[in-house]
């Protein structure tokens, strides 16, 4: 993992704003220049402005780079609407301004020396793995010899599932009411792929006990992965210790997923 210290705040204009499904909506931001360089698995943090309510600012993953003649003009972000924040959110329109904070944190591990790669995502924890197939795509990596298991409760959570067939990817979806691919957990297509193929790195982005299952299953098969945290933030920026989670195996010390992650590797992180 590489981590990009470099940040700046700016004032983001909106480019679209569409539903994705009912609960699911993409925004596109233009964005400067100095996110040329933001990794996948990294985050951003938005405000609404004159909106004195939520006080603190959201994090959210960077889904997409947009680019234009090779360079990045802005981003999308997929997003869930939740709450009050993401409900406020669904009202801009192209042209709007929008607080933006980033790029953010720790990135997931790319190489262009990986054969093949598992990507692992659950409901709104598929909105990283994009940027991810995208930087995977433009190192060297044969997709086509890769792997999407994309879970959720309903097939309103299935995410991004074209996009990643568009990139050659064997896609297996799993929902928890069989209303979209095998009535299973997310894990269990994994499983079942690891058999027959050696990845050379798992990733995943979900559900805190979606990423227990996949670590576990990622050790006893003594394969490398990593995983990123959604949790709530309040700063962003490790100053107000309010996103802690379990100690680092080797340092003993706690962690904070806004500056130590949000992407861990899964040999480290106890859970």
């Amino acid at each position: 993992m590489k981590i990009i210290t470099k940040k700046q705040q700016e004032t983001a204009i909106v480019i679209r704003n569409k539903p994705e499904s009912r609960s699911y909506f993409r925004i596109g931001l233009a964005c400067s220049a100095i996110y040329e360089s933001a990794l996948p698995g990294q985050f951003v943090t938005l405000h609404l402005p004159g909106n004195l309510t939520p006080l603190l600012r959201r994090p959210f993953s960077i889904h997409r780079l947009i680019k234009e003649n090779g360079r990045v003009i802005g981003m999308e972000i997929l997003y869930k609407v939740v709450g009050g924040f993401t409900e406020k959110l669904t009202r801009a329109v192209a042209g709007d301004h929008i607080d933006l904070l980033g790029p953010i944190g720790n990135g997931f591990t790319v190489s262009k020396n990986f054969k093949n790669v598992a990507l692992v995502g659950g409901g709104i924890g598929i909105a990283p793995l994009v940027s991810l197939a995208d930087a995977l795509k433009e190192s060297g990596v044969s997709l086509s010899n890769s792997i999407a298991c994309l879970g959720g409760r309903t097939s309103d959570d299935i995410l991004c599932k074209n996009i990643f067939q568009l990139f050659g990817m064997t896609v297996r979806t799993t929902t928890d009411d069989g209303s979209e691919g095998e009535q299973a957990l997310v894990t269990r297509p994994l499983e079942q792929w690891i058999t027959s193929n050696h990845p050379d790195m798992i990733y995943a982005c979900g559900p805190m006990p979606m990423l227990r299952a996949v670590a576990d299953i990622a050790n006893k098969n003594k394969l490398p992965c990593e995983i990123s945290i959604e949790t709530i933030m309040a700063c962003g920026l490790g100053a107000c210790l309010g996103c802690a989670v379990n100690k680092n195996e080797t340092t003993g010390k706690y962690q904070h997923v806004c500056i130590d992650g949000p992407v861990f590797d899964a040999k480290t992180h106890i859970f």
